[in-house]
């Protein structure tokens, strides 16, 4: 049995209207009402009402649990809401609910938790998180000798799991140019464990909640530090939004790297001196801009770059696209995934621009693989990655 008392109100506030099927990239893929966020509130709706006298009362159809997944997380449906209902974190909730209540996630997902929940590894990969056990694939195997980190670090750089283990040329600019700003700082290394995201996205999180969000705050406050920076906009929303509602307000501030770089800019402890003559669309990451509503920093980066014209897709800021890649949702559907990404790859195209930015690894991914999908010769990169290369 599902407990959905929690959002009750939030069930009978929705006044079925429609708008939020407009803004949904999954409904656009799979075309059920069901897949929707408004008939996803039907049903809910419809669970609610059941009498003692129905079958198996609040009990839930398989295919509406499916359906559930059927969503990016991208929040899109949040700012449309004429009630002002937060959808994204009904679904999360609704999760959860469905997974205590004893069904099983996804395949995929599934795997996700058996990896991240692994006491040896602590990560989606299954790579070693331990120094000892793997000196080429462990969680600082990235690390150059000669990065200046420090034993009383003012700044603390969480990694996250894709940019340690699959993405380490984006882990080394972020560190480089965290060291440019010649701030004290320093890393988490085997001590850093999953922020938790994926699973926190896909009802998986019950772990999460009770061990891994105590780790990570405890070892960011034995080591003094009073900013937080990420790279990943997973990671971003994670610990700035989540972390507190489980663990309580945060010792220090959680700030995302484009922030950061966007502070040393202004005040300038950090200049880029080499020139990047390219036109760049750029690509709000939802979980860093609709969810965190951090629009303007990526930006103010970009612009403080020589040479760099920068562009604005026809979808931009609050309403931006998805790239299809967030909410556990490539992982179980990846052809979809793609989908939603080639058709924000062609908004790109459609400014004239050469490249695409932006600051989440994730978008960079799913957007390279949306470009190849739609047979278009564009290439999506990180700004941390540009950034880098103009120091």
């Amino acid at each position: 049995m599902v407990d959905i008392g929690e959002i009750e109100l939030d069930i009978y506030a929705c006044l079925q209207c429609g708008y939020c099927k407009g803004t949904c990239p999954a409904y656009d893929m799979f075309g059920w009402e069901s897949d929707s966020p408004r008939g996803k509130m039907f049903y809910l709706k419809q669970l609610q009402e059941r009498s003692i006298l129905d079958k198996n009362p609040k009990e839930m159809d398989p295919q509406f649990f499916e359906a559930l997944f059927h969503c990016t997380s991208c929040g899109a449906c949040d700012e449309v809401c004429h009630v002002d209902i937060k959808l994204s974190d009904v679904w999360e909730q609704v999760k959860e609910e469905f997974v205590r209540a004893g069904f099983e996630g996804l395949p995929g997902h599934k795997e996700l938790a058996k990896r991240i929940y692994n006491p040896e590894k602590r990560n989606p990969f299954l790579d070693p998180n331990d120094l000892e056990k793997d000196k080429l694939k462990n969680r600082t195997a990235w690390v150059p000798e000669d990065l200046k980190t420090s034993d009383n670090p003012e700044v603390l750089y969480f990694v996250g799991c894709t940019e340690a283990y699959r993405m380490q040329f984006l882990a080394e600019a972020t560190a480089r140019l965290i060291e440019a700003t010649g701030v004290r700082f320093d890393v988490l290394g085997t001590d850093e464990w999953c922020c938790g995201s994926p699973l926190l996205r896909t009802g998986q999180g019950d772990g999460i909640k009770a061990e891994y969000v105590n780790h990570n705050i405890r070892e960011v406050e034995r080591r003094g530090a009073t900013t937080l920076v990420t790279a990943c906009a997973g990671c971003f929303k994670t610990i700035k939004e989540n972390y507190p509602l489980y663990h309580g307000k945060l010792n220090f501030e959680v700030k995302h790297i484009t922030e950061f770089l966007a502070d040393a800019v202004k005040a300038k402890k950090l200049e880029f001196t080499k020139e990047f003559p390219k036109k760049v669309a750029y690509h709000d990451p939802c979980h860093l801009g609709r969810h965190a509503k951090v629009f303007d920093a990526p930006r103010e980066v970009l612009k403080a770059i020589p040479g760099l014209e920068l562009l604005e897709m026809r979808r931009n800021r609050e309403n931006s696209r998805c790239c299809g890649a967030g909410g556990g949702f490539k992982i179980a559907f990846n052809e979809q995934a793609e989908s939603i990404a080639a058709e924000r790859v062609l908004e790109a195209v459609e400014t004239g621009a050469e490249l695409i930015a932006t600051p989440c690894p994730f978008c960079v991914v799913n957007l390279n693989a949306g470009a190849r999908k739609a047979g278009v010769d564009i290439k999506t990169m990180d700004v941390v990655e540009i950034a880098h290369q103009c120091l």
